[in-house]
């Protein structure tokens, strides 16, 4: 099979969109959360709520959608058309805030203020997921397998694997101070700009995959196509990946929604500050972007050693490695030590992320693209995003009460629960059980991988 080419304007697309993108879920995925708990005093177990209904939500819409292109045999219109909307739905959450409620509805009762606007939050949270998860889940995603091969995507993949981490820093630096700055209307309102010029800039630069064409079959039967036994069955290392990758995940979203607040009220970490001795000292800042650089150029050159040597071999070390991240942050009592603690867990995460997402693609069949990325959503999003934060609250209400930093007073003089480090003891035991389904898919992939280099020797 001839390898696939990526063209710069190629690499131009998978950047810009996966990096837009990765912004955008950053921003819902940590700031929406402290938005509704700072901001509009919403709780843990609020938080676990709209996380899961934007799971949901995210998974439906992908199945929808991912099979929809399939049988129109297009990506570009989902992918750009749906940036612009996305970005527009982002910018609604300016406006939502109790005073907003109160006078939009009239009401006065503060128990019914915050009831409705904690659940307008939660549905504007489904409206903005079903927009995203249609030009980035389930549309940006089918492309990107569509425009590689197997010879590539450890590289792409090592690069896509970078942008959440780009992401995460922008939006937790950028976004924090901004919302202490200038508020949370503010920063809604220049990420939806944002996002809705990434799909305006999309329309003059995406191209068709090659060879894409409009899917057979009846529409609504190809929804369920990935659900069938006998699919599962032709495609049983597939299946055994995504249930790594949902593991991974599930271990992930046990402190993700909660972090940012983890490092505010128990650590006492202040954002503005850390933007103030960043600006403050220069030689630092250097240092600090040196490291990034490296860091860049490191996990780039691991993405090319999976597609040189195969995947198969880094699988179980990438796993280990960030269940022992996540068990050392456990014992972190500093933003020093949390940052080393939390680096070693990065490391197992970018590693797990590349190898797994890629190896997902190699075994994703080719003319179902579109309508395995709902199937690949149940596992990496619904299951983790629904099962993580629920195992999140039930430990923070549990834990908190033990800790002398166990409460926070919220903008409304709320006493609520504050997340507490046993969270990142749960989550290491969840990762560590990705090690099972890891094993079962290196073995399956060295077998695989021994017949085809058998197959490829010169007869004598």
């Amino acid at each position: 099979m001839e390898k696939k080419r990526l063209g710069s304007r190629t690499w131009f697309t998978i950047i810009l969109f996966g990096f837009m993108g990765q912004v955008a879920w950053n921003v819902e995925n940590m700031y929406f959360n402290t938005f509704l708990f700072n901001r509009i005093g919403g709780t843990s177990d609020d938080i676990n709520r709209m996380v899961a209904a934007s799971a949901a939500t995210a998974v439906l819409t992908t199945f929808i959608m991912g099979a929809l292109s399939d049988k129109i045999g297009k990506r570009k219109p989902l992918i750009c058309i749906g940036y612009i909307l996305w970005g527009v739905t982002v910018t609604a959450f300016g406006a939502i805030s109790r005073e907003n409620t109160a006078a939009l509805l009239h009401l006065s009762d503060p128990a019914k203020i915050l009831a409705v606007t904690v659940s307008t939050v939660i549905i504007m949270d489904c409206v903005m997921t079903f927009m995203g998860s249609t030009c980035n889940d389930a549309a940006f995603n089918a492309w990107l397998t569509d425009v590689t091969d197997e010879h590539n995507r450890g590289t792409v993949e090592s690069v896509n694997a970078m942008l959440p981490i780009a992401a995460m820093v922008l939006v937790t630096v950028g976004f924090g101070a901004g919302a202490t700055a200038l508020g949370y209307p503010a920063c809604f309102f220049a990420l939806g700009a944002l996002v809705t010029a990434a799909g305006i800039v999309g329309l003059f630069t995406v191209r068709e995959p090659a060879g894409l064409k409009k899917g057979d079959g009846n529409y609504l039967h190809n929804l369920t196509y990935g659900f069938r036994p006998h699919v599962v069955k032709e495609n049983k290392t597939l299946y055994i990946l995504f249930a790594a990758q949902c593991l991974s995940a599930v271990a992930s979203q046990v402190i993700m929604p909660y972090l940012l607040i983890y490092l505010q009220h128990y650590l006492g970490f202040d954002f503005n500050s850390a933007l103030g001795i960043l600006t403050e000292k220069p030689l630092m800042t250097a240092l600090i972007a040196l490291a990034l650089v490296a860091v860049v150029a490191a996990v780039v050159g691991f993405g090319k050693l999976t597609d040189r040597f195969g995947k198969q071999p880094f699988l179980l070390p990438a796993v280990v490695l960030e269940t022992v991240g996540l068990a050392l942050i456990f014992f972190a009592k500093s933003i020093f030590t949390f940052a080393l603690s939390a680096a070693v867990f990065g490391l197992g995460m970018l590693m797990f992320g590349i190898v797994v997402g890629a190896s997902v693609r190699d075994y994703t069949p080719e003319d179902r693209v579109g309508a395995f990325q709902g199937v690949r959503m149940i596992f990496y999003v619904l299951l983790p995003m629904v099962i993580g934060p629920w195992i999140g609250a039930r430990i923070i209400n549990g834990f908190s009460a033990a800790h002398a930093m166990g409460t926070y007073l919220n903008d409304y003089g709320e006493s609520v629960a504050v997340p507490v480090p046993e969270l990142f003891l749960a989550a290491a035991a969840v990762a560590a059980l990705a090690i099972v389904p890891c094993v079962a898919a290196a073995r399956i992939m060295k077998r695989r991988n021994a017949k085809e280099a058998s197959a490829a020797e010169p007869e004598v």
